[in-house]
């Protein structure tokens, strides 16, 4: 497995697309980063969400979970092995979510994706996500 610098580039810029369009809320930029047949894990943390199969199912799931929501995820520290068109990355990874006349979330963790290169582009085949600290607050605390 080798992973060159342009490879590298590319899976970097392509998760910044990723914070990028899920924190502008562009949900059909946001479903052009995924395979049709994405698989998504967030029931880390307790969340009681299953996993979810299928782009259009992982962007629903994401889209209801932040109604009413602003947020910001930021990545960093990849570390990224390519293999041919296959890619394994784990990002360390820390979001801000403050629901409207609700409670926020800072939550610190780590992505565990697996991506491909489909028709020259690297798209998100699974993404799991675990949580380290999960730090809940409520308006006027």
């Amino acid at each position: 497995m080798t992973t060159t610098p342009e490879d590298f580039l590319a899976l970097t810029n392509a998760k910044g697309r990723y914070c990028y369009t899920l924190d502008t809320r562009d949900w059909a930029g946001f479903g052009d980063l995924m395979t049709d047949d994405m698989e998504l894990d967030v029931s880390d943390g307790g969340t009681g969400v299953p996993v979810i199969t299928g782009r259009d199912a992982a962007v629903d799931m994401i889209r209801s979970s932040l109604t009413n929501a602003r947020s910001a995820h930021q990545v960093h520290t990849p570390l990224i092995e390519v293999d041919g068109d296959e890619a394994t990355v784990v990002w360390a990874m820390q979001d801000r979510v403050v629901w409207e006349n609700g409670p926020a979330l800072t939550g610190y963790g780590h992505y565990h994706e697996r991506w491909v290169r489909q028709d020259g582009a690297w798209r998100i085949k699974a993404l799991r996500l675990t949580r380290l600290i999960m730090e809940f607050t409520t308006p006027g605390s």
